[in-house]
């Protein structure tokens, strides 16, 4: 018996703060409340724990 090829469904969703578009493989339950990383460290940026290079280089690429 010949096996089936599932065809994965892609869903394409837009953070509602920058305007990144991005897409994922699972439907998201409130698809409206979606923001990116970088716009959640921006809304907080008292739980951004990410390495100090790692700030660097993006500031650098801004």
């Amino acid at each position: 018996m010949a096996k089936r090829k599932f065809k994965k469904q892609i869903y394409r969703y837009e953070c509602t703060m920058t305007g990144e578009a991005f897409k994922t493989t699972r439907e998201a339950p409130n698809p409206n409340d979606l923001v990116s990383v970088k716009a959640y460290y921006e809304l907080n940026p008292d739980e951004d724990d990410r390495p100090e290079e790692i700030k660097k280089q993006l500031q650098t690429e801004e």
